[in-house]
């Protein structure tokens, strides 16, 4: 297991992170309504079909609240944490890891003509702020900078930052 040194995994989902504790928490409550929709969605009974009109009700409702859009299709790994959801963005073929921390008003997308959309690796922290755009990667254990503007790949346990970023330095990497 690839940890840091936070000890946060970049591959293993710690799902208490998106556990709602409350019942007013839109940033949980928006995540807890796509995870279930898209379990709904993968079944096929009476039951299901109903429940997952019911999580759309329920994702319509946190996405006006929160303001985020993020699609209901969206590929996210677990754990993911989304402090202050207002504003974030995320294009429906991007590709979040587990344990991501993104902050407010961040973007991830793409660029028109550009075949693919970004892929985020495990344990990724993105600050307020931050686009992330076009057919790039962003390594596992990376730091995105507030208001970075990332339109490049970003290796593992980089630090980046500026407008468009660039890698101000690297994390301490601990050996498991």
């Amino acid at each position: 297991m690839s940890n840091d040194i936070t000890g946060i995994s970049s591959e293993v989902a710690d799902w208490q992170r998106e556990k709602p504790t409350g019942f007013w928490m839109p940033n949980r409550k928006l995540l807890k309504s796509i995870r279930d929709y898209n379990a709904h969605n993968q079944r096929r009974t009476l039951l299901s079909a109903m429940l997952k009109r019911f999580a759309v009700l329920r994702y319509r409702f946190w996405s006006v609240i929160t303001s985020a859009d993020i699609p209901l299709n969206s590929q996210l790994g677990g754990g993911l944490s989304i402090p202050h959801p207002n504003g974030i963005v995320i294009h429906p073929s991007s590709l979040i890891g587990v344990n991501c921390l993104i902050h407010q008003q961040v973007t991830i997308g793409v660029k028109r003509g550009d075949p693919g959309a970004p892929i985020i690796g495990g344990h990724v922290d993105i600050g307020a702020g931050a686009k992330i755009i076009g057919n790039i990667t962003i390594g596992e254990h990376a730091l995105i900078g507030a208001n970075a503007v990332v339109i490049k790949d970003v290796p593992a346990y980089a630090i980046v930052a500026g407008i468009p970023a660039k890698v101000i330095g690297f994390t301490q990497k601990v050996e498991p």
